[in-house]
């Protein structure tokens, strides 16, 4: 997630108005691990917009889908870990990718080798076309 996406912006009140719910329902996801906002150095709650889209996405699986906050923390998870195996997916296919352009570069080394190794040697070219004569 971009930087500036994870950056505590919003105190609890501005927070709970963008997420159209009571500031109470944030302190409720909070303690459930639902949500875990930045804090100040004296301790109060930062929210970012990642925060803020994590909050309306709790609200749709509670409100539109009926799960409770038990499902919603496993939805989560099972989401975030998703996000997780799909990052490793991407670094997998990355190495993959360079190590087939390095089998394909290793593979015309090896082909440009073998047609040199099939040349006679300069020399030898020479030699054979004076003895031709």
């Amino acid at each position: 997630m971009k930087k500036d996406q994870e950056q505590g912006l919003y105190i609890i009140s501005i927070a709970a108005r963008l997420a159209e719910v009571h500031p109470q329902t944030l302190r409720i996801y909070e303690r459930k691990g639902l949500l875990c906002p930045a804090r100040t150095p004296k301790n109060r709650r930062r929210y970012s917009n990642a925060d803020i889209s994590r909050l309306r996405h709790i609200q749709e699986l509670t409100q539109r889908e009926g799960l409770n906050l038990s499902g919603v923390r496993k939805v989560l998870e099972m989401e975030d870990e998703l996000a997780g195996l799909r990052e490793k997916v991407q670094v997998l296919e990355s190495e993959m990718a360079r190590m087939h352009e390095s089998m394909l570069d290793g593979v015309r080394e090896f082909k440009r080798q073998v047609a040199l190794s099939r040349r006679p040697p300069a020399d030898l070219v020479i030699r054979s076309r004076k003895g031709g004569r």
